[in-house]
């Protein structure tokens, strides 16, 4: 199963190589208020304090082209429900121009019955979902850019409140691809 999932994958990079099809990954990621610093350096007998804060997470259902250089973000403040998924979904494929394969990963909301009663639609208007297999979030690349903006783009003053948080996710979103690049030259899937 696993390694027929890869050879499909293969196979969609080699027709959108040729121009055929465009190939999208698609994943939801959560941005709270709690700032992420993986380490910092400080002074002897200096501590470094960055207070928790509580509210509303901040979630995201991204479609990133595979080559890494276009993305289209719904946002939601609350937690992400199979209606979110189909109106993301329905909004993005009616802003495509060629047929797309559209890679999800094995979420439960991803599989939901109301999210596959519309997959039909989906394929009329040239967008078709395929799913990794279980458990490989190596395949999927939007995975990376969420760990560059959760790790990298969005600074420790971002975290201040709310608002300044959600200003510099926009920003990140908007220049995706100009400003904020991921290269995956090195990459085979």
């Amino acid at each position: 199963m696993y390694a027929d999932k890869v050879e499909c994958l293969a196979d969609f990079q080699q027709l959108e190589s040729q121009g055929y099809i465009d190939i999208y990954y698609g994943d939801e990621s959560g941005f709270s208020l709690n700032c992420v610093i993986p380490y910092c350096w400080q002074f002897k007998g200096e501590p470094v304090l960055i207070l928790p804060q509580r509210g509303k997470t901040l979630n995201v259902l991204g479609f990133m082209k595979s080559s890494g250089d276009a993305l289209q973000v719904f946002t939601k403040e609350g937690p992400i429900k199979a209606e979110f998924i189909i109106n993301s979904i329905h909004a993005f494929a009616n802003s495509l121009v060629k047929p797309t394969v559209l890679i999800l990963d094995n979420a439960r909301i991803h599989h939901a019955k109301i999210v596959q009663s519309c997959i039909e639609a989906w394929e009329e208007k040239g967008l078709y979902v395929f799913y990794l297999p279980a458990y490989s979030p190596h395949l999927n690349r939007i995975e990376r850019l969420w760990k560059e903006s959760t790790y990298r783009w969005v600074p420790p003053s971002a975290y201040a409140d709310r608002s300044t948080l959600g200003q510099k996710l926009d920003e990140i979103w908007a220049k995706f691809g100009e400003d904020y690049k991921i290269n995956f030259s090195q990459q085979k899937s």
